[in-house]
């Protein structure tokens, strides 16, 4: 079944600022949570907001959607299949105990998948369209490996949290709109993590993660376009407490060609071509991006006609046999400067069409009498 438009699901319109985003999103979480709405299709619906604000609220997410709609075409090379649909409060619990003055703040030992990275990069015409392995440098954060990614000197060095027992969330009474609650929050002493790091390691400084530079090799498929994202799942920041990692998304800018001008998957290429050639016709040798082809110029060709040659274009960076074709646009060049002997073939080609017809700009003129 297809997405419904996230604005709609919103009850937006397209151009709407984030501060209307947020606003609609608070509203409509709050009537469709399930701990609050008992329903039928209140949670579906709870989640159906969650995935529109997730991608509304991000200004990237939100460009590749206004882009490419909730049904991407490109297929996984502007955002590889979709958007995450996550909950922009952080699930179910948090979203709930924002409402109720909890914060919604994320357990601090909540699995969680690491945050997406993005990167641009520039290639040449040939690249584009034949495809090649680039290598690309990325400054990504990695589990420490001397702690294991718990920032603690040794396992000695972590303590169970006395506040809240290990659980990371504790319990407090607030007054809200709706009256007095209990509402769970993250523990003030351990950060939400339910274990306290009494001596921290000294290669990460306590934070269970480093900084690190790395060369990732990078296979760009034949055809890719500039604008086209290409997503490369895992190669992200690392994920927390175990959660996967996320994903790398490489925007492209592609080099022009002194010649060939990309339209698609088709090329397009202007020759010139003489009156000689225009006129009795001719067989030419056409440059492709595959070498040169055997075009026939028929009899009478005039300037801007166009020849199809068919699957001499780019390959669909989606896969697939089919290719684009090549389009070849004829220019009839006028000689700027002749010899004698040209001079007097022209005039008598002149004397013999003037003696037989009318000529084309004797033609023009009877039109205003």
């Amino acid at each position: 079944m297809a997405k419904r438009d996230y604005y709609e699901v919103l009850g937006l319109q397209k151009g709407a600022s984030q501060e209307e985003i947020r606003k609609a999103y608070r509203q409509l979480a709050k009537k469709y949570h399930p701990d609050i709405n008992k329903e039928p299709g209140a949670e579906e619906k709870f989640k159906e907001i969650n995935e529109a604000y997730d991608t509304l609220s991000d200004e990237q997410k939100r460009a590749r959607y206004d882009q490419f709609g909730p049904d991407d075409p490109t297929g996984g090379f502007n955002g590889g299949g979709g958007f995450s649909g996550g909950f922009g409060f952080g699930g179910f619990d948090d979203i709930i105990n924002s409402f109720f003055g909890g914060g919604g703040r994320r357990s601090g030992n909540e699995t969680r998948q690491g945050a997406d990275v993005e990167k641009q990069m520039n290639i040449t015409f040939e690249e584009a369209v034949f495809g090649c392995k680039k290598k690309i440098r990325l400054s990504v954060d990695e589990e420490c490996i001397q702690c294991g990614g718990t920032g603690a000197a040794s396992k000695n060095d972590i303590k169970t949290c006395s506040k809240c027992g290990g659980k990371g969330r504790v319990f407090i009474r607030q007054q809200t709109i709706f009256g007095s609650s209990t509402v769970q929050t993250n523990c003030p002493d351990c950060n939400g993590k339910g274990k306290i790091v009494t001596k921290k390691c000294e290669t990460c400084g306590g934070k269970g993660r480093v900084r690190k530079t790395k060369d990732v090799e990078v296979t760009i498929p034949a055809g890719i376009q500039t604008g086209m994202t290409l997503r490369m799942e895992g190669y992200g920041e690392t994920g927390y407490n175990g959660g996967p990692n996320g994903d790398l998304y490489i925007s492209f800018i592609c080099g022009e060609h002194k010649n060939f001008v990309r339209d698609g998957q088709n090329i397009i290429l202007e020759i010139p071509i003489s009156f000689t050639q225009a006129a009795l016709g001719d067989t030419i040798e056409v440059p492709t991006i595959d070498g040169n082809v055997s075009l026939r110029i028929p009899a009478g060709t005039q300037s801007g006609t166009k020849f199809r040659l068919r699957g001499k274009g780019t390959k669909n960076p989606k896969g697939g046999i089919t290719r684009g074709d090549q389009i070849v646009v004829t220019n009839v060049e006028t000689p700027t400067s002749l010899t004698n002997e040209e001079k007097k073939l022209f005039e008598q080609l002149g004397n013999v069409q003037k003696a037989e017809k009318k000529s084309p700009w004797e033609k023009f003129k009877n039109l205003f009498k």
